[in-house]
């Protein structure tokens, strides 16, 4: 897929100043911000936003029905994926008064001014003369202002306009919020059938929204705890395979699996560093536990914990420089931090109730749990060093957070008790924003991958 920029207004972006919305200062709403009819359209989300941005996205136009049809499903892609983030409305196309064709050109802008749409999406689907190849372009405009924030144009086979549109919707993502999208991304869960004394749990594989999706094992072994590698093309995952549990290592191209070496103990929660080619792994023997570094490449394994204590579920820093993990060595399951090569041991949990599944954000600013406390399950983060814990969210059981790309969102299980049913919902780490993300069965142990090369 190739695909360039093109008449792309870069201007300034806003100041703090002029920040569209309102924000969340300590749990209440601040008063409303500037107007920003004479500035560019720039959402910051720093803490929170109550009043997404209103934006309308129309369909993309088409010499054909057939690439009207392409173009429709575009824009839907794009506004469920704005819609889905929390901090966009898309305005119902009913009221846009320009259609597709006249959106070819530069929009006329005093037009969309009275639905309120403060920013603009359009495009169009070609086809080059005599191919069999889509070209999809997009601008995206700041309705105010009257000027292009942003094009591009993408060459692609003709099946794949979803990806395309994914794209899209994470560039609109960046240009105004500042922040890197995470739509064009996959993620790997454990799927689970039958009944609870004979469940069938396979692996499976799914766009960030649900599509796509698609079986990697077929249900033969028990399967737990994947990881997907940070150039998502290998998975690594727990078996519970008599009479030897193992590690396995995917590869997504080929579809084949390998064990991933021979170790002492029984080996779990796989982990991949953030170059992708050393791992954290947890070795059990002799009634505990210790969190080893394991080099692929050398078949090289080096021990980092050694307490006597149960020491397990370990997670990188985005530089690979430090490691949060889970132990009981203080009596209890709380969270710990170590250098990379096991020094410089530090607690950061001290609340009441027992940790688990700590999970460093991509953006190396804060630290995803589970606690259970109060006889529920919650989704809690904090700083690296323990400050500002905050728990996100509540049920009766809510855990393995995984974070999105882009260190906002979050993906994690939750079991319904009430309703027999476990599944996979997202949040955003203000704890905002709370969406189920569709899957065709029960669903835990999910793993969101980095963006797609």
């Amino acid at each position: 897929m190739k695909f360039e920029a093109f008449g792309a207004n870069e201007t300034n972006r806003l100041s703090r100043r002029q920040v569209l919305g309102r924000l969340l200062v300590g749990g209440a709403a601040a008063c409303a911000l500037p107007s920003l009819a004479h500035a560019q359209v720039r959402l910051d989300i720093t803490r929170g936003v109550v009043e997404p941005i209103p934006i309308a996205v129309s369909p993309f136009a088409g010499d054909d029905p057939g690439l009207r049809d392409t173009g429709l499903a575009v824009a839907e892609l794009v506004t469920a994926n704005l819609e889905r983030s929390g901090l966009f409305r898309v305005i119902d196309r009913r009221a846009y008064i320009q259609d597709p064709e006249a959106l070819r050109e530069t929009p006329r802008f005093a037009e969309w001014r009275p639905i309120n749409a403060q920013a603009l999406v359009t495009g169009v689907v070609s086809r080059p003369a005599g191919g069999d190849r889509l070209g999809i372009e997009f601008r995206l405009w700041d309705v105010f202002s009257g000027s292009q924030l942003r094009g591009v144009r993408f060459d692609l086979g003709s099946g794949g306009w979803r990806r395309t549109g994914h794209q899209i919707s994470d560039a609109v993502y960046e240009r105004l919020t500042g922040e890197p999208g995470y739509f064009d991304t996959k993620i790997v869960y454990v799927s689970q059938t039958g009944p609870k004394t004979r469940r069938i749990k396979r692996l499976a594989i799914m766009d960030q929204d649900g599509h796509d999706h698609r079986f990697l094992t077929d249900g033969g072994d028990l399967v737990l705890t994947p990881q997907i590698a940070p150039n998502g093309r290998r998975i690594a995952y727990f078996v519970l395979r008599t009479p030897n549990p193992r590690i396995m290592l995917m590869d997504l191209a080929s579809g084949r699996s390998n064990e991933l070496g021979q170790f002492s103990g029984m080996s779990f929660t796989p982990r991949f560093a953030p170059d992708g080619d050393q791992m954290l792994l947890t070795i059990a023997e002799g009634g505990k536990s210790d969190i080893f570094a394991f080099d692929p490449a050398a078949r090289r394994t080096t021990q980092l914990t050694r307490t006597g204590a149960i020491d397990t579920s370990p997670s990188y820093s985005p530089d690979g420089a430090r490691i949060v993990f889970n132990s009981d060595r203080g009596g209890s399951p709380h969270l710990y931090t170590m250098n990379r090569d096991g020094s410089n041991v530090q607690r950061i949990s001290f609340e009441r109730g027992q940790y688990g599944s700590p999970a460093w954000s991509p953006r190396g600013d804060m630290i995803a749990f589970t606690r259970i406390t109060g006889g529920f399950f919650h989704i809690g983060v904090m700083e690296p060093n323990g400050a500002n814990e905050r728990l996100i969210t509540r049920s009766a059981f809510d855990e393995s957070p995984s974070w999105a790309p882009n260190g906002r969102h979050i993906v994690f299980t939750r079991e319904e008790r009430e309703r027999d049913r476990t599944r996979l919902f997202t949040i955003d780490s203000t704890g905002h924003n709370l969406r189920e993300v569709a899957t065709p069965l029960d669903a835990s142990d999910p793993a969101w991958s980095g963006l797609l090369p």
